[in-house]
């Protein structure tokens, strides 16, 4: 690893043990910050999981409901009867926090299952799809709010490793190298200093005895 093209001074060794410090402590925090966001991280992957399960038996459970539906209703009657069926629904971002950050997350807010049709129109296989799809469309709805924060989460941990890396590989390395070179500067330079003041003095020591 190559040290920093600095001169060997006192003043530099200084700087340099004090941007090694400093470096050292920024790596031990961004570790353990990594750690935690890691354990978010699945933690949420988990959730995801889970969510996918409910989302697989609920898609096995509603689609045949569909399915029934249509052959006892019929596909007409049943365009006629979903035209009059309308939902509103309310989508936004929000401040989620998680491993101590505050993430952009995901809000969704569902209104309440209601049968809408009149009741001469109605059959018991329209309310069921109704309220599977429902159902259905709740578990799609998290899903999507926990896989935004889970890839959010993604991404501050390959930003927080790339900055560990940067650390490790390049930053505390680059420093060690150079307080090493500086301090072997200033000891062969205090050595020559050493030698030299000695030797004046026996220089001094002879000259006087003559």
């Amino acid at each position: 690893m190559a040290r920093e093209q600095i001169a060997p001074t006192k003043s530099n060794l200084l700087r340099v043990k004090e941007q090694l410090a400093i470096a050292e402590e920024g790596y031990d925090l961004l570790e353990q910050k990594r750690e935690i966001l890691v354990m978010e991280l699945m933690q949420k992957v988990e959730q995801v999981k889970m969510l996918e399960r409910d989302l697989d038996a609920r898609v096995a459970s509603s689609y045949p409901c569909l399915k029934r539906m249509l052959v006892v209703v019929g596909r007409e009657r049943a365009e006629r009867l979903a035209r009059n069926i309308s939902y509103r629904f309310e989508l936004k971002e929000k401040q989620v926090t998680a491993a101590g950050m505050k993430l952009p997350g995901l809000e969704i807010r569902l209104p309440d299952a209601e049968l809408k049709y009149s009741p001469v129109n109605s059959f018991a296989e329209c309310d069921e799809t109704v309220l599977e799809f429902f159902e259905l469309l709740k578990i799609c709805t998290e899903l999507a709010a926990v896989r935004t924060i889970a890839w959010r989460l993604a991404r501050e941990v390959r930003k927080t490793q790339r900055r560990v890396n940067a650390l490790e590989k390049m930053v505390i390395p680059t420093a060690v190298q150079t307080r090493a070179y500086i301090e072997a500067a200033l000891e062969e330079r205090e050595r020559d200093s050493f030698f030299t003041s000695k030797l004046l003095k026996r220089k001094g020591a002879a000259g006087a005895a003559k």
